[in-house]
């Protein structure tokens, strides 16, 4: 397929020219407000190197909007090096964790760039430890982590439960867009719909099994203006895809604007004039859309806000419409009327983006 041939030219290119940092320099964490299941908490965010993300790495290129094999060592990695960050991380965070938790629920969200239940990727006995030590701390109360779907099964939710016991476990799984030419055309995701659908069914029959007490949950990321998508297309895309994925038993969304990453094909349209990432505008039609309508949880990922690769406006409203996305993510609140001249600019490009839109199936990409 022509977008998995360009993909994995264009990594490829970018991975001879990227500087590899050892794995010391790429693990990290943040500690901040967050809405958890159990209502308004604390969430511990920690990031794991790892040698990267498998799909990114193979044949296909990885999808064509995603570099976060920047973050990863792109080799061997030793499990011991692994377990060691990820330890060194949490203690930053102990003090406020244990007296947050006799006032508030803690979860714990780890993000490996790619797929914690893969064992190519985080090693069992890795995965095993990471739990433990989690397990260990009776304040965490929900654990999330991310996987594409083939790598949620039976067998490793069993096993997570084993050692986290009746803490919930969130796999958040990046289904991108409900619509089949989309995810895998212009993302290049490498699943079906029908792979999201029996990964959330899963994680549906062990939570609601009567035999255990475990708590599973499911969420979707969902990807906002993929390459050659108009913004009115993107708009109307993530918003059927929220529908769809609440449709077959998602417990939560969460919308990721795109941003642009260096080394993706997205970056290289970017640069040569063809895209540009959605309004902030077009992201808050979607989460209010979304909040009218859904009876599940809905988040709006602020990555990248207001810079020259990510979602923006202008200088006027970026900063007050970004923190008002924030808090509307706690509150799960609809995001008030705000009025900016940028605004008239904004729903002249919805009005006319598809006035001149060829109707001719796309078959080839722009060669670059």
């Amino acid at each position: 397929m022509e977008i998995q041939k360009l993909n994995k030219e264009i990594r490829n290119n970018y991975i001879g020219r990227m500087k590899i940092r050892s794995p010391e320099k790429l693990s990290t964490s943040w500690y901040q407000d967050d809405l958890l299941y159990s209502g308004v908490g604390k969430s511990l965010f920690v990031i794991v190197p790892t040698p990267g993300c498998s799909w990114a790495l193979g044949d296909t290129g990885g999808c064509t909007m995603c570099s976060y094999i920047s973050d990863c060592t792109l080799g061997p990695i030793d499990d011991t090096v692994i377990i060691k960050l990820f330890k060194k991380e949490l203690n930053k965070h102990i003090e406020n964790i244990k007296a947050d938790g006799e006032s508030k629920p803690i979860a714990i969200k780890i993000f490996v760039s790619g797929s914690f239940l893969n064992p190519l990727e985080i090693s069992k006995e890795v995965r095993y430890e990471i739990l433990d030590t989690i397990a260990k701390i009776d304040e965490i109360k929900e654990v999330v982590v991310e996987s594409r779907p083939e790598y949620v099964n039976k067998e490793v939710l069993e096993n997570s439960f084993s050692i986290i016991g009746n803490r919930l476990l969130e796999i958040s799984i990046g289904l991108e867009s409900q619509d089949d030419f989309i995810r895998e055309k212009k993302i290049n995701k490498g699943f079906s719909k029908e792979d999201f659908k029996n990964a959330v069914n899963i994680l549906d029959k062990i939570d609601k099994d009567p035999n255990n007490n475990y708590s599973a949950k499911s969420k979707a990321y969902i990807f906002v203006k993929p390459i050659l998508t108009s913004e009115k297309e993107s708009i109307d895309e993530a918003i059927k895809t929220a529908y769809y994925a609440e449709s077959v038993g998602t417990n939560r969304v969460s919308f990721c604007p795109a941003t642009i990453h260096k080394g993706t094909i997205i970056e290289q349209f970017w640069r040569k004039g063809s895209y540009q990432p959605p309004w902030i505008w077009s992201v808050i039609k979607i989460i209010n859309e979304s909040r009218k309508n859904l009876k599940i949880p809905s988040f709006m990922d602020t990555s990248g806000f207001g810079s020259r690769r990510g979602p923006y406006n202008c200088k006027k409203c970026n900063k007050d419409l970004k923190n008002a996305i924030i808090n509307s993510n706690i509150q799960q609140n609809i995001i008030e009327d705000y009025e900016c001249v940028c605004k008239n600019e904004w729903l002249a490009e919805i009005n006319s983006s598809n006035f001149n839109k060829s109707k001719t199936k796309i078959k080839h990409l722009p060669l670059l």
